[in-house]
Formats: C-alpha cells, structure tokens, sequence
C-alpha cells in the first residue's frame, strides 16, 4: 500500500484558536491535508480539502464562516488537482472517508459520486442538526447523494489492518481518525483535527472549536496511547510538520 499526502489548500485563522496564549490579532496559517491510500482493494481518499471555489470566492459558499478561516492557497491547491498530477480522475477514487464534516475537509465531496462515504453516524447527526451552521456545517460541502456507510465504532476498512478507522470525538461529536499500517514505513496516525497542531497534543490544549472539551480531552490521551505504541501522528493542520512531509508522488509505502 503506498500513502501520498496531497494538500485541500491552506487557511489563515485566529492563532487564539489553538494557542490560548497568543495575542489576540495574531494569525496562523494552516495547511489543509488529504491523504490518498493506495489499496490493493480500492483507492481510498482521506479528507477532501477545501472547494477550489472558496479561493475566488470563499464567502459565496462559505457565508460568515469565510471571515472565521481564510482560504490562502492558490488556485492548484486542492485535492483534485493533487490527484491529477498523480495520472488519478475523481472516478478513480473508490472510498472518501470524512474525518468530520467541516467544510475544510469535505469540500470536494461532490466530485467524487463514484465513491462510497465513509463517515461517523454522529456527524451526519450533527450536520443535520437545527444549529449546524453555527457549528460549522455548511451543507453545500458534506450533503452530496454519495452512498454512505455511517459507522459507529472502530472500523478495519478492509479486514487486514492496514487503514483501521477510529472515533476520536471532541472536536466534533462524530470525528474520525485512521491508523495506517505501511510496510517499510511504518504505521501514522491520521488525526485530523482531534490533534490539528503538535503543541496542541503535546501540551494538551483544547482548542476554542472544540464542540466537547471532555471528549476532546480523552481523544488526545488515546492519541497519545498510539503515539507511545509507535506510530507517526499527522497532525490536522500543522505547517512545522507538513513542510517537512513528503508529498505528492513522493509516497511512503
């Protein structure tokens, strides 16, 4: 099985979202990660990134959201762009797994009708939700027709232990990560955002996004667990770490 890392664009927020300690007009730019798995059973797509729209245009998709995170990535950097230097169309893609549903990483769910969705119950609950604009959900982002497997506990994706996905909930009620399992590199922890920055994991701090602080709190110890048993943690958004990732054709396998 071979891992390529490909960016879903890149957003500038409020530092004080992560960092409780940084002045309160400091900024921090986030690189926006998708992750292809290349299985022998299926192409599988963790996260989508950010619609290539939001970099014209992000308040005419996003609304209010657009003043919250800032779309600062040209315009080839999203998913399908990423795939397309990889010789891959959307169709090539066979499962899209969604950590949660905000729109940073569902954007280009719609592109990828041939695949199957795999994501939390609790998030489609959550989206569905009278508050879930409020909490982040934009519906022209995570509500496409795809067929769905909505799980609700650990899952083996393909029954080898190779892409094992594992609720890590907090910073959403339904957030997913997936622990990989690679043969000459080892095994990484997809965290997404229930560990968006390495300080935040190393020095435990809940971010203000962050719908239970309890949960949250406890998905960080369990990522620290696979941490200590050897695994590399990706982390959601951290620039340190994504600069010095290999990306794109430069696959770890």
């Amino acid at each position: 099985m071979k891992m390529h890392l490909l960016s879903g664009g890149r957003l500038r927020m409020r530092k004080s979202v992560y960092l409780p300690y940084a002045e309160r007009g400091e900024t921090i730019d986030l690189p926006v990660s998708c992750v292809l798995l290349r299985h022998r059973q299926g192409n599988v797509l963790f996260d989508t990134g950010c619609h290539p729209g939001t970099v014209r245009d992000a308040a005419a998709r996003w609304g209010s959201l657009a003043r919250a995170m800032v779309p600062i990535g040209a315009a080839d950097e999203n998913v399908i762009d990423g795939l397309a230097a990889l010789g891959l169309q959307p169709q090539d893609i066979d499962v899209v797994v969604n950590s949660h549903f905000h729109s940073d990483h569902c954007g280009c769910n719609e592109f990828f009708g041939r695949a199957t969705l795999v994501c939390h119950a609790r998030e489609i609950e959550a989206a569905q939700a009278p508050d879930a604009l409020q909490k982040g959900y934009v519906a022209a982002d995570w509500q496409h027709p795809l067929p769905t497997d909505a799980i609700e506990a650990e899952r083996d994706l393909f029954g080898d232990g190779r892409i094992v996905l594992l609720p890590l909930p907090g910073h959403t009620e339904g957030t997913l990560g997936a622990l990989v399992a690679l043969e000459r590199d080892g095994r990484f922890l997809l965290a997404a955002d229930a560990a968006a920055l390495r300080e935040g994991l190393e020095r435990e701090l809940i971010p203000r996004n962050t719908w239970n602080p309890e949960l949250a709190a406890a998905s960080l110890q369990e990522i620290r667990r696979i941490q200590a048993s050897g695994a590399e943690v990706l982390f959601g958004h951290d620039l340190q770490q994504w600069q010095g990732l290999r990306k794109g054709a430069q696959a770890y396998e």
